[in-house]
């Protein structure tokens, strides 16, 4: 039996990897991805790769952490030597991540005491832009914002003091108070929005399928990036998370209930955005495709007028949209800097204290840069490149090194299927071994051939050349650079040895 720490209740496993997989994106992201392809019909190719892609890749992360125990590093380095710099690859895009997603967090919190004076006025994109970021030209810092580095503090405050009091004392106990809160405050977001006049057009825009689309082979791409991306797989986390796992844990099962815990928020975001989105099409009588957007506009020039518009409790219901936002971030902030806590800790052998000190506050120290006035330039790029190819990319390589390499299915199979309920088959493989390594190295192809020609993002001029180059393609070649380096350092003796696997059989 080894000495790592372990998540107290299995409840607080799921839990706390449910916090991970739910973050901005899913308030933000999944409701413009479903209704811009294909409205209802997108959920037949989203449940298709939730089940063949999702849950799958799920599986094997857990497996992998469970089986050898240790960050993500240290279990690929364990299941074979030459695969370690793929874990630390991944840990590197975590850390970029932990750099600029905590800016955004530190909007929310800024906005959800904005919300209830609607201090944004009636110019939300200016107020954005000009009043609360001050944005500079692209390339250019241009000196701290106050308004964003105040909250950013708080939020790192959180973020290490969580990580510092550990897994079961830390990390677990804010996902049993944060992730039931979140439920509880965005179903009354999502209540008040569907009694707002005009919501039956949101929502009649979000679920009407149009059956057309369903053989576009774009809109089953869009399909497995969202289930990709929204389920924190192949940057590390759920390696790390499921290493903390006891020695008797039903895998299988704790993977179906994490995807289908994830996929059931994305579906209460959709319901609660556009019964808000119809709302203010009504209110500026345009059709719902006028005023249906994602990401950043969404959520901080989109929400704000859709607030300023509410008959009543208009300041009550944004400052619960932006409480919803910072607690989704929180949660999956803290896993995304465990990945590289626990990967300094296995490797240098340092105490966790040290860990946090050294790796949160490193990833605190350079989240600086994105509270100046160039950062949401910098954040804009720097989360394009390394989404598109980092996260996208480090995922195919890594199903391809244990499917088609190393061949490592079945032994992980068999230590799945010796500790879980429901028998993982030759299903598993070969969603695994052809059906997700072809989804994604398509994904990676349409990518490169779509971003070689620099007019393609942001082509309207408004993003130099240059500063694409340095903020985005530079950003992600570093983080394999920093993976095959960190892969070279050597481990103590017999840190690589394989935990016992008699104690681990049912």
């Amino acid at each position: 039996m080894d000495n790592r720490p372990q998540w107290g209740t299995r409840a607080g496993f799921i839990l706390a990897a449910v916090g991970s997989a739910v973050g901005l994106g899913n308030i933000w992201r999944f409701p413009y991805v479903a209704y811009d392809n294909g409205g209802g019909a997108f959920f037949l190719p989203y449940l298709f790769a939730l089940l063949t892609a999702g849950i799958p890749l799920l599986i094997l992360e857990f497996t992998l952490g469970h089986k050898y125990r240790g960050s993500a590093p240290l279990s690929l380095a364990r299941l074979n030597k030459k695969a370690e710099w793929i874990g630390w690859w991944q840990v590197a895009i975590s850390f970029v991540i932990a750099c600029y997603y905590p800016v955004i967090i530190a909007w929310a919190m800024s906005y959800s005491v904005f919300s209830f004076n609607q201090n944004w006025g009636t110019d939300t994109a200016g107020f954005l832009i000009g009043e609360y970021l001050q944005v500079a030209a692209p390339g250019e810092l241009g000196g701290l914002v106050p308004g964003v580095f105040i909250p950013l503090l708080i939020v790192w405050a959180i973020t290490l003091g969580v990580l510092f009091k550990g897994v079961k004392k830390g990390i677990e106990m804010i996902n049993r108070v944060c992730i039931p809160l979140l439920i509880v405050l965005f179903l009354i977001v999502v209540l008040r929005a569907v009694t707002l006049d005009g919501a039956a057009e949101g929502l009649n825009a979000f679920f009407t399928p149009d059956w057309s689309k369903i053989m576009d082979g774009k809109v089953w791409v869009a399909a497995y990036g969202q289930i990709f991306f929204s389920l924190s797989i192949a940057f590390a986390i759920m390696i790390t998370y499921s290493s903390y796992l006891p020695k008797k844990s039903d895998i299988t099962n704790n993977a179906f209930i994490t995807g289908f815990g994830n996929s059931s928020f994305e579906l209460l975001a959709g319901i609660g955005v556009f019964s808000a989105l119809g709302f203010m099409a009504v209110q500026l009588n345009q059709p719902v495709s006028e005023v249906a957007s994602s990401g950043v506009g969404l959520a901080f020039i989109v929400f704000p007028q859709i607030i300023n518009e509410m008959p009543a409790f208009s300041g009550l219901f944004g400052f619960l949209f932006f409480a919803s936002l910072v607690l989704a971030g929180l949660t999956s902030l803290i896993s995304i800097v465990e990945t590289f806590i626990a990967g300094i800790q296995d490797k240098f052998n340092v105490s966790r204290a040290k860990s946090v000190m050294i790796g949160g506050g490193l990833a605190a120290l350079v989240s600086v840069l994105f509270a100046t006035r160039g950062g949401l330039n910098f954040l804009d790029v720097a989360d394009y490149f390394i989404n598109n190819f980092g996260i996208t990319l480090a995922g195919l390589v890594e199903v391809v090194a244990i499917a088609w390499i190393f061949r490592e299915l079945k032994n992980l199979q068999s230590h799945a299927n010796g500790i879980s309920d429901m028998m993982l088959g030759t299903w598993w493989r070969i969603c695994l071994g052809v059906i997700t390594p072809v989804v994604l190295g398509y994904m990676m192809f349409d990518n490169i051939r779509t971003n070689l020609n620099p007019e393609t993002y942001y082509g309207d001029g408004s993003y130099p050349l240059s500063f694409l180059v340095t903020s985005g393609w530079v950003v992600a070649g570093l983080a394999i650079v920093v993976g095959i380096l960190f892969s070279l350092f050597k481990w103590e003796k017999q840190k690589l040895a394989v935990p016992d696997q008699k104690e681990v059989s049912k």
